[in-house]
């Protein structure tokens, strides 16, 4: 257990949401950033998470939020930046725009929250302090409906490279590169049946995964700058 909170943007849905209540009941102190109220998040306030608003979409938006967070805490354990927006591309007049957005909330978030929140990282009483960037493994083949996507995810795929050589002995910079991990709301027999199909391991293993793989980088003294493939094997299809 840390005094020291480990910080999840995105953390008020989905995987982000089930590590923050992971971490707590491991009995880490734990901060997440949200872009929208939802009921979810009451539930980890009830449990003691501390929940930030932060609009990633902007550069003003991401400075008035690390502005917040260093008024909030002097010292994190970690940052895992899982914040994200999976949108289709645009062959309209807001294809551009849409691009600048999935660049701001991918990629310039977190170099900017690195590089700002340094500070309270190397402020952690304890030796092992951490980023982890949460990336995609689209990354590695593209895609023909996300590029945009696709592209920002590999450029934070790629911050993970320059951050681990910077940062480097005393913060580890990783990330997770993660694929058909749980199904979405809504999601019918047919196309539940078509992701599964996608995995060797003939499975969709829900988010117990992804905590299991930040928890190995999060306890891993000796690990840094790699990505970590967490995708049922999919590359062997």
């Amino acid at each position: 257990m840390s005094a020291s909170p480990v910080l999840i943007t995105g953390g008020g849905q989905r995987l982000g949401r089930h590590c923050a209540e992971r971490l707590r009941d491991d009995g880490h102190p734990v901060i997440v950033t949200y872009r929208r109220e939802r009921p979810a998040l009451e539930a980890l306030r009830e449990r003691g998470v501390v929940t930030l608003q932060a609009d990633f979409e902007s550069e003003a938006g991401i400075l008035d939020f690390i502005a917040r967070l260093k008024a909030e805490t002097s010292s994190l354990r970690a940052i895992v930046h899982n914040a994200s927006d999976w949108a289709p591309d645009s062959s309209g007049s807001e294809a551009g725009a849409n691009f600048e957005r999935l660049f701001r909330v991918h990629m310039l978030a977190p170099y900017l929250i690195n590089l700002q929140a340094r500070e309270l990282l190397e402020a952690c009483s304890e030796p092992h302090r951490d980023i982890v960037h949460m990336t995609d493994y689209v990354v590695q083949k593209g895609s023909k409906k996300h590029a945009a996507y696709a592209a920002s995810k590999a450029g934070l795929d790629n911050l993970t490279l320059s951050f681990a050589a910077m940062y480097a002995p005393t913060i580890q910079v990783n990330a997770i590169a993660p694929a058909m991990i749980m199904h979405n709301e809504g999601d019918n027999e047919v196309y539940a049946a078509k992701v599964k199909a996608k995995s060797v391991m003939d499975m969709v293993p829900g988010p117990g995964v992804i905590y299991q793989s930040l928890r190995y980088l999060l306890d891993n003294r000796y690990v840094t700058g790699v990505t970590l493939p967490v995708d049922g094997g999919r590359h062997l299809r």
